[in-house]
Parts: structure tokens; sequence; C-alpha cells
């Protein structure tokens, strides 16, 4: 069994704001007025992070994220709770937090990993390798003042990653800066989490969530209100995102064990959803590069001015693979009376690899469903994508690539000194 790393028990946070200074006054001396004015973030919060275990959290700003990764590593205190950390602890919070900004970078080398507990001598040993990973050149020497926002993550991190942590804690920093160093820094997470590191990570990044994370946590006013598998939660978050006055969500488990959630309005319903082959087939399985039509019937259950149908094709880690909708083909829908069914039918070469696949499907106004959502359903469809006829490759994408090869006979006539002893 492994070990728990992180453990938060009944963790709340509540911040009192005073008419003035008097009263603040008067509270030093636990003497009570009617003035203070309590704010709660957090709200009984509680979970454990075992060993090895990557978790994202995620919600709406607001939601209390950054406040609980703070509590967790000691620059704010709980107004009731406990934390408990088994390990050595590294995090990176808000950007140039705990920089001089008046201090080179290399001068908050040490600064940092100084107040992180590593001596003198270990912080020599690491400096290079920090000025290797985060690029820095010669910005290295000068004063972090005149660093972008890119430029702070990318000392932050180096310095935090110099050497692996047992618990690694990112919040949202690593959405600042460029492709190329995100890149570089998934790469050196995913190293950490093979070894053993547990992560917490913040982020509004479903991609990020679901590449780095083996576990959600989805924070809303303080409280949680879902704990589960990062595709599962990111789906319920998408839903209450999307949610307006009359939506409802629904989650429902299939018989696969894949939790489904569905939300919308209703003014227009999704009716079926299935794939078919080129002979006419309904199918669940399908071969690479294969010709297959989607084919999406809704029902209409009011009059609704504008109609759009998008899909999302996502792996089976959740990660969107293609995705489009029909105000983007310029293919809207105008004034459709209640009680009429409209049929969807989307062609598509599957030049996909193999694995198992889901669809989801949306229906709403405009380009996005975040306007009017009439049904947002997630694992709308499952199917499977096998190799039957087609060279072997890796990867999400059959590309069928095209190899010409040309080789030319060379002859070389070359001078060769080979060492004698008869000619001595």
């Amino acid at each position: 069994m492994k070990k728990i790393k992180i453990h938060v028990s009944n963790v709340s946070k509540s911040y009192r704001k005073f008419q003035n200074e008097f009263h603040r006054f008067l509270s030093w001396f636990a003497i009570k007025n009617s003035t203070i004015e309590h704010t709660r973030v957090l709200n009984n919060i509680s979970f454990s992070v075992a060993e090895g275990e990557a978790v994202g959290l995620v919600g709406e700003n607001g939601a209390g994220k950054s406040t609980l990764l703070k509590i967790i590593t000691g620059t704010v205190q709980p107004s009731s709770g406990n934390i408990a950390i088994n390990g050595r602890i590294s995090a990176i919070l808000e950007l140039g937090l705990g920089f001089n900004p008046e201090m080179t970078g290399e001068q908050n080398v040490y600064l940092s990993a100084g107040v992180m507990g590593f001596r003198q001598n270990e912080i020599d040993e690491l400096i290079d390798g920090i000025l290797a990973f985060s690029e820095l050149g010669s910005y290295f020497h000068e004063p972090v003042r005149t660093y972008s926002s890119g430029m702070q993550m990318r000392l932050a991190f180096s310095i935090a990653t110099a050497v692996r942590p047992t618990v690694l804690i990112i919040d949202e920093a690593l959405s600042v800066g460029d492709t190329y160093f995100q890149h570089k820094s998934f790469n050196r997470i995913k190293e950490f989490r093979e070894q053993g590191t547990t992560l917490l990570f913040v982020s509004h990044d479903r991609s990020a969530i679901q590449t780095l994370c083996n576990r959600a946590i989805l924070l809303e006013k303080g409280t949680i209100i879902k704990d589960g598998k990062p595709e599962e939660v990111m789906d319920f978050y998408n839903a209450l995102i999307s949610e307006k006055e009359n939506n409802t969500v629904v989650v429902k488990t299939l018989e696969s064990g894949d939790v489904q959630t569905t939300s919308g309005t209703g003014e227009a319903v999704i009716d079926s959803v299935y794939l078919k082959n080129k002979e006419g087939n309904i199918v669940e399985y399908i071969g690479v590069g294969e010709q297959v039509e989607l084919i999406v019937s809704v029902k209409v259950n009011d009059n609704i001015d504008n109609l759009v149908m998008g899909m999302a094709i996502k792996d089976r880690l959740g990660q969107v693979i293609y995705g489009t909708n029909t105000w983007h083909t310029d293919q809207l829908l105008k004034n459709l009376e209640q009680g009429s069914y409209v049929n969807f039918t989307v062609r598509f070469v599957a030049a996909i690899g193999t694995g198992s696949y889901s669809i989801a499907i949306a229906l709403h106004d405009s380009d996005t469903h975040l306007t009017k959502n009439y049904e947002w359903r997630d694992l709308a469809l499952v199917f499977n994508v096998v190799n039957i006829d087609k060279p072997v490759f890796d990867g999400c994408s059959w590309l069928n690539p095209q190899i010409d090869m040309t080789v030319k006979n060379i002859n070389l006539t070359f001078e060769s000194n080979i060492y004698d002893k008869n000619n001595i």
C-alpha cells in the first residue's frame, strides 16, 4: 500500500474584515464587536494524496484553489483543520513570490533554494543545472525586475525542480510563457512522476490536467463537489460552466463503468447517435483509415432561432483529438419549430491510431455552448479503432506517409597510411 504524502483534514479558512483599525485593535484582545465581517473561502476540505499520485485541482476563479495550496505549503494558516505533509515539498505558487526584484536571477537562486533548506555547497552544485534548464542565458545575471513573466516562470520552475521533490505543487504557473518551455516542464514533471513524486496541480487547462494527472478534485465555493477520474471531473466541470437558468446537469454510470455527464436547457435534445461504415452498417469497431459516417438525430422540443451541432472525438484519456461544429462549417440552422427532427450526417476518414475513442455531442445556438446550451452530452458514443490492413505505426494519427528512397553508389578513392614494421 502506497504511503500518504498529503493529508488534508477538515480545513476551513475565513478572512475577517473590520470596519476600521480600532476594531481590529480590539480583536487582538478578544474583544468582540458586531462590525466584523467573515468571508469563508474554504469549508471543511478533506482529502489525501498518495505517493506517486498526481491530482489536479480545478474550479472557477474564487473557488478556493490557490488558498488551499497556500495552506498546504504553509504560507497561509487555516482557520481550522490540519495539514500533514510527508516528505520534502517544492512549490510554485504566485509568479515572483519569494524573488527579490533587485537581485539577479543567480542571486535569487541562492535566496530561494536557501529558503527551501539547501545549504550553500548544495546550491553551488545545482546552479549550473538550473541555468542550463532555464535557458535564461545572460539574463541569469540581470535583475529579476527586468524579467518577463515567462522568464520568471522559467527561473521558478528550474529552482523548484532542480532536485526531485517528494511533493511538487504548481499553481497555474505553467500557463505563463512560451509553448517550448511548457513542453519541457511537462516532460520533467512526467519523469518525476515515474520516479514517485507526488503532484498537486492547479490549472484551467483541461488537456494539461488530463495529461499529467490520474485524479482530479473539483472545488466550488470552497467545497469539494467532485473527486474522481480527470475526464469524469472535467466533463462535470464543463457542464457546470455552461449551466444557465433552467439548465440541469445529469450524471449517470454507463454499463462500461464510465461516467456520462449531460447538461442543457432541453429546447433541443439528442435522440440518437451511431456510427456507420461504408456498407451502411452500424458499427462499434472500425479500421484505421476507414470511411465512416456519424449520424446524430436531434429532436426540437421548443421553437428555437438557431441550432448548431458540435462534435468532439476524444481519446481514452479524454483528450480532444478533433472537434468542430456547424457554426464553423457555415451550416447554421435557423427558425426551427417545436416537434421538428433534424438528422446530421458527418462523413470522415478515421485517420487515427488504434484504441478506444468517445464522441461528445453539443447542441447550442452559436459558436460556443456558453451562450445557449440546449444539450451537451459526453460519451454520447464509444467506438474502437483496429489496424486491419495498414503498416504498423505508433501514435494517435495515421498520416499514410509516402516514403521515397534514393541510393547512389559512389566510388571513393582514398589513401591509407598503414603501419608496416617491415618498412622500417
